[in-house]
């Protein structure tokens, strides 16, 4: 993208006075032959489902986002084989086991895919703008769609694969979180960009100098482009026929000013009252902002010198880093928060619209992200058991998978009254109260009752007392059809997990073994 960005920018899209010719609708013909990779697909499909299944099944993975996640992955490998190459090591990361359904806030993405996926889809974006305002060669579609492909994947893929990410709620919620995020000092990486930024670039230290030397082209590149938009003719005005009605010098003095104004504030308001801090916040950062557009009113060529220095400043911080310089910190700094709102800025228009969230749970989740989530769970295991004629026998898995749904629906519950899904209920709600109907204990037994209900509850004898058990830390449905069973009518009396009197905690030792405290203890 940078060979064809450079050919653009300086003009020489040509071989002598002749414009290249570029074929690009041949290069979409050859990227739609990435389509005959699902022919093995389609056919294990059609064997299995029939041909028309696997059609269906074939054009859901297209319309769900399949070859965004695809390209995704891909560059998630890509990324740390580059790093294994260059740097050498290997470092855990833990994703952890979450509940399957739980949306990952917007920070904790910021963290995993800023380096290896949302810097590379900001950076491939820029070029193809650059390239798109000063190409002469034509058929720029036929010649970008793949690399804007490769840009939207890196961007959307962590976000449109997040339930809830176009809830308004939500949204606004993962913007302070990240807001606090940004602006952390302490905490570690989870609670601190600062920190973050240290780990996530420790490596750069311990690079051999053929990597760096990597680095070094990839910088003068940066630099190659900045000359080249510096020297163009984007935004060019000429100031001597239009004189503008502020000076643009004293402009860039105000804003200097702002700039060390808000350094001072960043270092003082934690002795500041909140109101005064609010204030002097808010009016530091509407004069920037006005300082910064007044400029580029009264004199277009700021925009041109604004990009070109963009990339002048990263490729000396790319060179900076290598070497370990430190103030190229507040530089990488200004780069996440623009990158951060070039990703917030969509998502709250789209949550705004309110359609993509629907559209996103219909296509992804088929609506199962709601306080039935996991019905269709329920209901299986109430088959069988009305087809094993009403009665099965009660043991500690049966109440260990009746007590894992349970769970499950009240934290669905839990998570969609927060974001204003579902109103906020007191106790028991329609889905964990429905259990009573299904699965119900007598005296000494438990018995499960065949119903029609939407969803079973567990109800155990008011005498008895039940014993913690321990949960799984992850909180995902593990249990499956396999572990089912397929118990037939019997009776049995309710294990250890019930008791209807309190017992000793001592358990039944071995007929003729018994275990005493030694009076004295042996020598070393």
């Amino acid at each position: 993208v940078y060979l064809m960005a450079v050919l653009a920018l300086f003009d020489i899209e040509k071989i002598g006075d002749r414009v290249i010719t570029p074929m690009g609708t041949i290069q979409m013909l050859l990227g739609g032959l990435g389509l005959l990779q699902t022919i093995p697909l389609f056919a294990t499909l059609g064997v299995e489902r029939g041909w028309w299944s696997s059609l269906r099944e074939i054009i859901h993975v297209f319309i769900t986002g399949g070859p965004l996640h695809f390209m995704f992955h891909i560059q998630t490998k890509a990324y740390y084989m580059a790093q294994t190459i260059l740097v050498g090591g290997a470092k855990y990361r833990a994703t952890g086991r979450g509940f399957v359904t739980q949306h990952t806030p917007m920070d904790e993405q910021f963290r995993f895919f800023a380096s290896s996926h949302l810097y590379l889809g900001v950076e491939i974006s820029a070029a193809l703008i650059l390239m798109g305002i000063y190409t002469d060669a034509g058929q720029y579609a036929g010649r970008t769609w793949s690399l804007w492909l490769a840009s939207l994947s890196f961007l959307a893929s962590p976000f449109w694969f997040n339930p809830l990410t176009f809830e308004w709620n939500v949204v606004y919620s993962d913007y302070e979180r990240w807001l606090s995020w940004m602006h952390g000092s302490t905490g570690g990486s989870l609670k601190s960009w600062s920190m973050w930024w240290t780990e996530e670039n420790a490596y750069y230290k311990k690079m051999p100098i053929t990597s760096k030397s990597l680095n070094i082209i990839k910088a003068l590149l940066y630099l190659l482009v900045a000359e080249g938009i510096r020297r163009s003719d984007l935004f060019q005005s000429d100031t001597t026929l239009n004189k503008p009605l502020i000076s643009v010098g004293k402009v860039i003095v105000f804003i200097a000013l702002l700039l060390v104004l808000v350094r001072v504030y960043a270092l003082t308001e934690r002795s500041m009252a909140y109101p005064i801090r609010r204030t002097v916040g808010i009016v530091l950062f509407v004069g920037l902002i006005a300082g910064i557009i007044t400029v580029f009113i009264e004199d277009t060529n700021c925009i041109r010198y604004a990009l070109a220095a963009y990339y002048g400043v990263g490729a000396c911080c790319l060179v900076g880093l290598c070497f370990g310089l430190k103030v190229v910190k507040h530089f990488y700094f200004v780069h996440d928060v623009v990158c951060g709102h070039i990703i917030f800025i969509p998502l709250f228009i789209l949550a705004a619209l309110q359609i993509p969230h629907y559209v996103q749970t219909w296509l992804l989740y088929h609506n199962a992200l709601s306080s039935d989530v996991v019905v269709s769970d329920i209901l299986r295991y109430a088959r069988r058991t009305q087809e094993a004629g009403g009665h099965v026998e009660a043991n500690e898995d049966l109440i260990e998978q009746v007590a894992e749904l349970k769970k499950l629906v009240q934290k669905q519950e839990l998570l969609l009254a927060r974001v204003g899904l579902a109103p906020a209920q007191e106790g028991a709600s329609s889905s964990t109260d429905a259990i009573a109907d299904l699965v119900s204990s007598t005296e000494d037994e438990m018995i499960i009752q065949p119903s029609s209900v939407v969803s079973p509850s567990i109800a155990r004898n008011k005498s008895t007392a039940a014993v913690p058990r321990a949960q799984s830390m992850s909180g995902l449905d593990v249990w499956g059809e396999m572990a089912l069973g397929d118990g037939g009518p019997g009776e049995s009396t309710v294990d250890s997990y019930q008791s209807n009197a309190p017992q000793t905690q001592s358990r039944p030792t071995a007929q003729g073994f018994s275990f005493t405290q030694p009076d004295t203890m042996p020598p070393r």
